[in-house]
């Protein structure tokens, strides 16, 4: 029953997948000096690169699993960006025990994210993507 529902499935969870990263890349495209502003409030060096690259990350990775264009390579650069990103922002042993649940939550979201994306890296796409017509699955 699940070999019928392979490429489905692998389809749904790019979809999935891509909806966390491709609104997050547009909302900073928008919201470009917000999001400055933001990555300078945790002292990263750089703010306006590091903004247009998580930009970028976000939304050619997130149009990446929708398309199933170079769909390993996207996994694994946006599994990448999701580590550094939660290590910087959701730093959940850095602040007082009393205010750590939401960023620990976020964390290991995060890490759960990641664990998605490296699958998607290990078995690709599914049939029912441009790699698949590529014959590069």
């Amino acid at each position: 029953m699940f070999a019928k529902l392979q490429d489905p499935l692998a389809l749904a969870g790019r979809l999935l997948m891509a909806l966390l990263f491709l609104p997050a890349g547009i909302g900073k495209l928008t919201g470009f000096a917000g999001t400055v502003g933001y990555i300078s409030s945790v002292g990263l060096p750089m703010p306006q690169l590091a903004a247009a690259v998580g930009l970028i990350v976000e939304i050619v990775g997130g149009v990446a699993l929708i398309a199933g264009f170079g769909t390993r390579l996207a996994a694994v650069v946006l599994a990448v960006f999701t580590l550094v990103a939660s290590f910087f922002f959701h730093a959940w042993w850095a602040v007082p025990a009393d205010q750590q649940m939401i960023p620990q939550l976020l964390f290991y979201k995060n890490v759960a994210v990641i664990g998605g994306l490296l699958t998607i890296a290990a078995w690709g796409a599914g049939g029912w993507s441009m790699d698949a017509r590529r014959g590069k699955g």
